[in-house]
């Protein structure tokens, strides 16, 4: 990181990178990475990490049971509730 320490627009863009990721924003497309060689080797190994994450914990659908059980559980809070 100490190398992005001296370019301003490295340290702005790194600032609001976790903010562009979580907005679904098509972060390839930011003016930044246009010209920004080290900014696009760092999004291309937070990439490689994000993937093998997905790898280590695959997603996995609940099970059928689940949302009956919390109907259940919402149902007899509120006639606890209303007592």
């Amino acid at each position: 990181m100490k190398q992005f320490a001296n370019n301003p627009r490295c340290e702005e863009f790194h600032s609001q990178l976790a903010d562009i990721i979580g907005s679904g924003e098509m972060i390839a497309n930011h003016p930044h990475l246009q010209s920004c060689e080290l900014c696009r080797a760092l999004l291309a190994d937070l990439n490689v990490i994000a993937q093998a994450a997905r790898q280590l914990f695959p997603v996995q659908d609940p099970p059928m049971a689940l949302w009956g059980n919390i109907e259940s559980a919402i149902a007899r809070q509120d006639a606890l509730d209303r007592r």
